[in-house]
């Protein structure tokens, strides 16, 4: 008697795979659709862990792709503290499907996106960005300049891009009633705008919209560059709070589950689109918890080389290996991968919590 169990290698078993490999020994988690090579142009956004891609890219010798650097001018500190050499853009972090796709919208005038700017004692703030310039705008006009070079950005870095790094890192988030526009932050919870309940809406998406968000997102990105690959990641950081009325740990399960099936989705739908499993290096009990700092959600720098030395372990596995060449550096400062160096804008819930 014959059956389709019988030929399956040894990674198909938990027991050989898993149990007896050990955390240390865990081998081939990741089959790439497509080789990523150190000349490829790569583009990086989305949740704070993209962040730590990007860098290891980059200290490998990748082509990590600033499309966005900071002016001359500005000393290291000054430009990681506007945000500079954050991301391949200065967006700031781009935790959902929606938020991806109002700013491809915007880049690409593509789509409808509402106006919107909040304004406090003088100074102006982009809601799509609210911490994006720590003091605010001086004025409108400033504010909308500096939106207009960040589109530019993202569009050059669409369209130049070889590879796009995608880490999705919530469900929740807060729109305007009546616009439906999607803000980065909840209203009230950083400068620039009161929350209104009449006027702000919680919403927590669901499996159906999360992937027509991101599937339009995605779409829109293979039509400005018909040759762009796009690698889908789902932080393992956990949410910092919760407006779902549940448990922070269940809501984070939920916010978690969601992502990786819609990127699932996503790698089986798309010939472009592939999944690298970050999440699950992390967060896997098989891990036991070993990457996280104290405060059990930050990511220790030791989580990121394991999770790393998979990508290009696999990478070599697939296609072979490849020797990165010696580049200058790309970036705008060069800091460590530490969790404390991270910019995390939902970070700023924390300071709500009850004592």
């Amino acid at each position: 008697m014959s059956n389709p169990y019988q030929d399956l290698g040894p990674n198909a078993y938990w027991r050989p795979a898993v149990a007896e490999a050990g955390p240390h020994g865990l081998t081939g988690l990741w089959s790439p659709k497509f080789r990523i090579r150190p000349r490829d142009r790569i583009v990086t956004a989305g949740s704070c862990f993209a962040q730590h891609i990007g860098r290891a890219l980059s200290a490998r010798g990748y082509q990590w792709y600033d499309a966005e650097p900071a002016p001359t001018y500005l000393t290291p500190d000054d430009a990681n503290r506007f945000n500079y050499g954050i991301f391949s853009f200065r967006t700031g972090n781009i935790y959902t499907p929606k938020m991806l796709l109002q700013w491809l919208h915007l880049a690409f005038d593509a789509g409808e996106v509402p106006d919107e700017i909040w304004q406090q004692e003088g100074r102006f703030y982009d809601p799509l960005r609210p911490v994006i310039e720590p003091e605010g705008f001086a004025s409108e006009d400033e504010l909308r300049d500096a939106r207009e070079t960040t589109l530019a950005a993202l569009r050059a870095a669409v369209t130049r891009a070889q590879v796009f790094v995608f880490t999705l890192g919530l469900t929740e988030c807060w729109e305007n009633r009546e616009t439906g526009l999607q803000y980065a932050m909840c209203p009230g919870t950083t400068a620039g705008a009161t929350f209104d309940p009449d006027r702000h809406e919680f919403r927590n998406g669901g499996f159906r919209t999360l992937y027509k968000e991101l599937q339009q997102a995605l779409r829109l990105m293979r039509a400005k560059n018909p040759d762009i690959k796009v690698l889908l990641t789902v932080s393992p950081v956990p949410l910092t709070a919760t407006a779902s009325g549940e448990h922070v740990l269940t809501a984070t399960s939920y916010s978690k589950s969601v992502l990786r099936a819609v990127a699932g989705q996503m790698q089986a739908e798309l010939k472009f689109v592939d999944y690298f499993p970050s999440y699950e290096i992390i967060t896997h009990p098989v891990f036991r918890g070993m990457f996280y700092g104290p405060n059990m959600r930050s990511v220790e720098k030791t989580g990121v080389d394991t999770v790393m030395g998979h990508f290009f372990a696999d990478q070599e596995r697939v296609f072979g290996s490849v020797a990165p060449k010696k580049r200058k550096k790309i970036v705008a400062h060069t800091p460590d991968t530490s969790a404390e160096d991270v910019k995390c804008e939902e970070e700023l819930l924390s300071a709500f919590a009850r004592k």
